[in-house]
């Protein structure tokens, strides 16, 4: 299964999930400083910023070479926590009255654009360069992650492509080796140790 069928199968996934929301759910705690429907609008740019970067010009050269590579540098020099939890109210309100609706055409239109672009396509993120597979694991990630935190806000479940979930914990491990941390993963894992409160990998 290539990168961009697993990222639209996890986006139906999500909006799944958004579709069995109850009304009285929407203004409820989320994740951090969002309400569910803060949570909902950062994890639709997941698929918001794909269709953005796809619009914008191709950057020249190759220099974010993998995922990993985005999470541990890009994403913790270049992210601004306040911002991000900004953009995130910002596009819970995008979705208006009809969050579904609104998901679903973002979704048809991502998945769209994805099937026009030629072998190799480059995104720009900042001036950088990365292909659009290796960006689409990013996308996966976000979408795989803030899906489970979404389930846990609302008690509903999810049911995210296996591969995407197993890919998405497969990424987190490399991403913790990459910062020094694979050890106290692998104990953790393998029965070994326990992750210190508020352990994270991004």
């Amino acid at each position: 299964m290539g990168e961009a069928q697993l990222f639209s199968q996890s986006g139906s996934a999500f909006i799944s999930v958004v579709g069995s929301i109850a009304p009285d759910q929407w203004q409820a705690a989320g994740l951090g400083v969002w309400d569910v429907r803060g949570l909902v609008g950062h994890t639709a740019r997941a698929m918001l910023t794909v269709e953005n970067y796809l619009h914008a010009d191709e950057p020249g050269v190759v220099s974010i070479p993998d995922a990993e590579t985005y999470y541990t540098t890009v994403f913790e020099q270049y992210t601004d926590h306040a911002s991000v939890a900004a953009r995130g109210v910002e596009a819970g309100e995008w979705l208006g009255d009809d969050p579904v609706a609104q998901l679903v055409d973002l979704h048809d239109r991502t998945d769209a654009l994805i099937a026009e672009q030629p072998p190799g396509r480059l995104v720009s993120i900042g001036g950088m360069g990365i292909t659009l597979d290796q960006y689409l694991r990013t996308r996966i990630f976000e979408l795989v992650v803030h899906t489970m935190d979404l389930c846990l806000a609302t008690g509903l479940s999810h049911q995210l492509p296996e591969k995407a979930v197993s890919d998405s914990a497969a990424m987190a491990a490399r991403i913790a080796v990459a910062k020094g941390k694979g050890r106290d993963v692998l104990f953790a894992l393998t029965g070994r140790g326990q992750l210190p409160d508020g352990f994270s990998i991004v």
